[in-house]
């Protein structure tokens, strides 16, 4: 009888141990503003989680599951001190996080795409900290009305964390390529006099495609541009491209601000939404819109003009898409596909630091192209540009000495000039006091 009996418990054990669900893998992110933890999972799995005090601990649940490995080492994280993990006598797998502080935790599921299986997502906030977006509806700092700014450009390296983006023949991810052409061209900014990098993400990990774009406008950026790298079922296609938002894109999110009005801050532009009428409303905001698209479109212009010179160019012209990170109502934004990735020859060009270097000096050219001419009014280089002349017939050195009252000693010096023979087109720059 025993033995009749260990054989059905073994039985009904059976589909219990079948069916249950194998935890492949565990990866953890760490952002500026959270931890992001995302279980690989070999079917769709239900948990719960709850929190502990007295040390302060973070209890994950996955019924009917197992951990096919180990628990990972963790890297230094700001969040989270140890993880561990046990069996648990009802089947369940029990993850313990031990934490540094309290937080927010918020978890969700995902269903397999075209990289990853079923996943269960957990999010783990500070719980003194901000959302992203939170912090971009905090005023800024403003300057004094005399006080000259930068030109503030938004670099936005695309993916990250557990979204790659595409992947090419090699293996190369485009997380990581954008990233480092992206710190390339912050390095670069850096040393323009007039001009402050502001990058969007600096680091292995997840952002929103939303997020991204109200820490661009948090900053008070005066561009926002976001960087990738194309892909294509067909490796034979090649070439960058550069995109700004499309008609279609630009009505969907007019739509959605005038729907959130009343919770939305103030845009850069100094358009309040929130109390005005309808109409009104959606006048200010088409006008917002209008000269945000326009100034988009003229550098996007610069910028694909400059990526020419480096190689080929998948298209002659400037492209448009509904992309979401470009729908910012205030900000000028630009998406640059820097190559295809799924094209072998120039997936080995976005894994060589030189030519990484060639397209953010391309970028920087275009952006220096288009800011000399158009200058923010308050900037630096606005001030710059204030204080060039451009001879016309007629002019003569000393009118031109007398008309912004200075020596004309000054003018020559300023100028490098000898004597007074000057040309039509010529550019002077005109010394401060």
């Amino acid at each position: 009888m025993k033995k009749i009996a260990t054989i059905l418990l073994l039985l009904l054990s059976m589909p219990l141990l079948a069916g249950q669900v194998s935890v492949n893998n565990l990866r953890i992110w760490a952002a500026p503003d959270h931890t992001r933890l995302v279980f690989d999972t070999s079917h769709p799995v239900s948990h719960n989680l709850f929190t502990l005090k007295q040390p302060d601990r973070l209890v994950i649940d996955v019924q009917n599951a197992r951990f096919a490995g180990e628990t990972p080492e963790l890297e230094t994280n700001p969040l989270i001190r140890r993880v561990r993990s046990a069996q648990r006598k009802d089947g369940s797998l029990r993850v313990v996080l031990d934490l540094k502080t309290v937080t927010k935790p918020k978890s969700f599921v995902l269903k397999p795409n075209r990289q990853y299986g079923h996943r269960l997502v957990v999010d783990l906030y500070g719980a003194e900290g901000q959302s992203t977006a939170e912090k971009a509806q905090k005023p800024v700092k403003q300057l004094a009305s005399n006080e000259l700014r930068d030109v503030v450009i938004a670099i936005d390296a695309g993916h990250g964390g557990e979204d790659p983006g595409a992947v090419g023949r090699r293996g190369t991810h485009e997380k990581d390529v954008v990233l480092s052409i992206a710190r390339k061209l912050e390095a670069l900014i850096n040393r323009e006099k007039g001009m402050r990098p502001v990058m969007i993400r600096d680091g292995d990990y997840y952002l929103g495609l939303r997020k991204r774009m109200d820490l661009a406008r948090s900053k008070r950026a005066d561009l926002f541009i976001s960087i990738h790298a194309d892909s294509f079922h067909d490796s034979r296609a090649r070439g960058s491209s550069v995109y700004t938002l499309s008609n279609r894109g630009a009505s969907s999110e007019a739509a959605r601000w005038l729907a959130e009005r009343e919770n939305s801050a103030d845009l850069i532009g100094g358009v309040k939404l929130e109390d005005k009428d309808d109409i009104l409303a959606s006048v200010l905001l088409d006008l917002s819109q209008t000269g945000t698209r326009q100034a988009s479109h003229e550098i996007a212009g610069k910028v694909l003009g400059q990526l020419k010179r480096v190689g080929r160019t998948h298209k002659r012209t400037v492209q448009q898409a509904g992309f979401a990170v470009l729908k910012s109502p205030d900000v000028p934004s630009i998406l640059v596909e820097t190559a295809f990735i799924s094209n072998p020859h120039e997936e080995r060009n976005l894994l060589d630091s030189r030519h990484q270097q060639k397209i953010a000096n391309a970028i920087l050219a275009g952006l220096k192209s288009h800011f000399g001419s158009n200058p923010p009014p308050g900037t630096l280089l606005a001030q710059r540009r204030a204080r060039q002349y451009t001879i016309e017939r007629g002019d003569t050195l000393g009118g031109i000495a007398s008309r912004y009252d200075i020596s004309l000693a000054n003018l020559k010096s300023a100028n490098g000039l000898s004597g007074d023979v000057i040309r039509v087109g010529q550019v002077l720059v005109i010394p401060g006091t």
